[in-house]
């Protein structure tokens, strides 16, 4: 029987549902005997770091001197673990990785004795081993091959959308594999998301099919509690970044637009403010090659393309699905101008006895309600 959570009350009218439930497997082991113990379940999932859990645990002493929860010898450092949420008949995962940590704490009320375990994705066993490796040396390579290369000697899969990024004639590897592909990412401009046992390393991609509408103020629909959001005017249009010069010349400037998608009708820029170009100049990153200059400027370019930056928390059972990131999202109910499809960049999952929460920050670089052309559902209408 799995962990079930339950608003309990209903705020939005009388729509039914089926309540969450949070399935955890260690080691192909669901964890059915200690859901009565267990406290509270948070996974934070994000474009730019790893994802991590922290699962809480109750426990107590036993007759016989032992603990129910730590001497089950099964929540233990590097156990493989899977966290889903079910709807119904419906599973979606939220995270699949190891267990990092495991904390006791025995205070002086031994009543309050809880069992901590944190855990991370499966990134976590790319950070074991310090590779020196010449990437290259047989031929020309590319980003893409290297992220295959890597995948594959942890059992994981490349995505099927990944990119081939950067070629190289001959790359150095001094560090371990998540470092080395971090590297990578950064270089190209690229994310770099484990989810699901494989790795996408590629840019953004706003051009898939969004998620299930976010729904703000609509009625029985609704499914968002709460939803703010910023649009910074002080973040530039372009950048501009140094070319290095050939020998006897001055150094020479490019200026780089962002080349995203827009997530609406009409660019999120300052182009009719009749003040003149917005234009920040980017900082010379070290010895990248002009490739890796001329990716990290259109990556900058493109974040500063993400005006726009919301805020909100979905109840979990209402919405009925997992909030995925580096995807993009419906928001509907918030009017004309900023209603429409959004980018998911990060994701907080709560489990407990109030229910189940997704705590979420969405990206948008335009303005203009496109949720119609985008396939989305309109606020009312199932």
């Amino acid at each position: 029987m799995a962990f079930s959570v339950d608003i309990g009350i209903d705020l939005f009218g009388d729509k039914t549902r089926e309540p969450a439930e949070c399935i955890i497997t260690v080691d192909g082991t669901t964890l059915d005997d200690l859901y009565p113990v267990l406290v509270s379940v948070q996974v934070s999932t994000s474009r730019a770091q790893a994802a991590a859990a922290t699962l809480t645990f109750e426990t107590r002493r036993l007759e016989d001197g032992s603990w129910n929860v730590q001497d089950l010898d099964l929540l233990k450092p590097w156990a493989p673990i899977k966290i889903e949420a079910a709807f119904g008949e419906r599973i979606e995962e939220v995270m699949r990785g190891f267990i990092l940590n495991v904390d006791a704490d025995y205070p002086a009320n031994p009543g309050q004795t809880t069992l901590t375990v944190t855990c991370q994705d499966e990134s976590l066993p790319l950070d074991r081993d310090h590779m020196r490796e010449q990437w290259g040396a047989d031929g020309p390579t590319s980003d893409g091959v290297i992220v295959t290369t890597i995948a594959g000697r942890h059992s994981l899969a490349a995505h099927g959308d990944n990119a081939d990024g950067l070629q190289a004639v001959s790359l150095n590897q001094d560090d371990t594999d998540i470092k080395f592909l971090r590297e990578r990412a950064e270089a190209n401009g690229y994310e770099l998301i484990f989810s699901q046992g494989a790795i996408y390393f590629g840019p953004m991609r706003l051009t898939l099919a969004p998620q299930d509408n976010i729904m703000v103020y609509a009625g029985p629909d609704t499914n968002c509690i709460n939803f703010s959001l910023t649009d910074d005017g002080h973040l530039p249009d372009s950048v501009a970044y140094d070319i290095a010069a050939r020998e006897g010349e001055d150094t020479e400037s490019e200026t780089i637009e962002p080349d995203l998608e827009l997530l609406g009708t009409e660019p999120a820029t300052s182009a009719d403010s009749g003040l003149g170009d917005f234009t920040w100049r980017l900082s010379r990153a070290g010895e990248a090659t002009p490739e890796e200059a001329a990716a990290r400027a259109l990556a900058k370019a493109n974040e500063n393309a993400m005006k726009i930056k919301a805020t909100g928390e979905l109840d979990g059972a209402l919405y009925g699905h997992v909030l995925r990131v580096g995807e993009p999202v419906g928001v509907d109910g918030i009017g004309q101008r900023y209603g429409g499809v959004y980018y998911v960049d990060t994701v907080d999952h709560v489990f407990d006895t109030s229910g189940y929460r997704q705590s979420f920050q969405l990206l948008r670089n335009a303005y203009g309600d496109n949720l119609e052309e985008a396939g989305g559902v309109l606020a009312g209408v199932l």
